[in-house]
């Protein structure tokens, strides 16, 4: 009976620290005849300061480039070609990285190199950056989230929302 109480002690002790993680998500979408998807770990905020001086993001030694989640950088599959505002993406595996330097005008950044964990970029594995369309959400987003969204024909949109940004780009399938 000893053992049970320690190991539910045990139990209840470590508990907030694994509701601290930042789980992963995949979100996909269709746009026209593509298909994309993007794997992420969704941090929280927690109550902390994300962006801006200070912020938890501009704690990474990437900084201002930030991994566009938590732990693992965040991948990109298309199953065709995109032109990614402005940008042409040929259809394959990358990483997302977003230039949060200037908290109004932030940067998709569509990275070549794919598997790393989000603190290792090289930015000479750049395909593009790409200026990203701002807004703010009418109440803070507390966790993470990407969505692809179709906006008709071979047009949509990629946005990732959290804290107190949502950010977006057009997307069109070739």
């Amino acid at each position: 009976m000893k053992k049970i109480l320690i190991w539910a002690s045990l139990m209840v002790a470590l508990s907030p620290a694994f509701g601290q993680t930042s789980p992963p998500e995949t979100a996909t979408g269709k746009i026209g005849n593509a298909t994309l998807a993007i794997k992420y770990c969704a941090p929280s905020v927690r109550g902390r300061q994300i962006f801006g001086e200070g912020g938890k993001v501009m704690q990474d030694p990437t900084a201002p480039i930030w991994r566009a989640g938590a732990n693992d950088a965040t991948a990109f599959h298309t199953d065709s070609d995109l032109n990614i505002a402005g940008l042409a993406v040929p259809k394959g595996d990358y990483t997302l990285y977003v230039n949060v330097k200037d908290p109004d005008a932030w940067q998709l950044v569509i990275n070549k190199q794919t598997g790393q964990w989000g603190t290792n970029y090289d930015q000479a594995q750049d395909l593009g950056r790409v200026k990203m369309d701002m807004k703010t959400p009418p109440a803070p987003i507390e966790v993470l989230k990407y969505t692809i969204t179709s906006t008709g024909g071979n047009k949509g949109i990629i946005q990732l929302a959290w804290e107190k940004h949502m950010a977006s780009v057009g997307v069109t399938a070739k």
